[in-house]
């Protein structure tokens, strides 16, 4: 049985970035990215794309689409996970998603742009992004697709029409089924 995964994955500035390298807009009173640094995707979200790979390896008939919002995107960036080894990338760009929106309306965004994908088995987000840390958008896209969210995996593996998946807890982890 061939699964489709869902990554979802931000392009963010890149977290070695010096903190000489920013100004702030006089005007807004925001800091402005550094133009001369391009940004990268999130490293949590590249382990992500990688959990779902994995489990492409395992069955070749498994579709990884590979999911991001924006308001602006550097293609040569975002092409990453595509060359990593996901199938699709689908990217929604518009100039509304710069900086006015916060975690729960990225989390309605996504659980949309979910909903209109031709269906899917698995969703598999990063921990966190480096920009906000926020870490709530995953669980907040579960939440509004009524799924369960087992958050803080280290490993993920299919079998059985269930995802296995081991879970970081203070004391080491855990294995949880879903």
């Amino acid at each position: 049985m061939s699964l489709r995964i869902v990554v979802t994955a931000k392009q963010v500035i890149d977290p070695e970035t010096p903190a000489s390298a920013f100004r702030i807009d006089p005007q807004t009173l925001q800091v402005l990215p550094p133009t001369s640094v391009p940004p990268v995707v999130n490293g949590f979200d590249e382990q992500a794309i990688e959990a779902a790979l994995q489990i492409k390896d395992a069955d070749p008939d498994n579709h990884v689409t590979v999911l991001s919002m924006g308001n602006s995107f550097a293609m040569d960036v975002m092409k990453k996970p595509l060359a990593m080894g996901a199938d699709e990338l689908v990217l929604l760009q518009d100039d509304v998603f710069a900086n006015t929106i916060d975690s729960f309306v990225t989390a309605q965004v996504l659980a949309t742009a979910i909903r209109k994908l031709d269906g899917f088995d698995l969703i598999i987000c990063g921990r966190q992004a480096s920009d906000w840390d926020n870490a709530q958008v995953p669980l907040g896209v579960a939440e509004i697709l009524g799924l369960s969210c087992v958050a803080l995996g280290k490993k993920v593996e299919v079998t059985g029409g269930k995802a296995v998946v081991e879970r970081i807890t203070p004391d080491g982890f855990e294995v949880v089924e879903a």
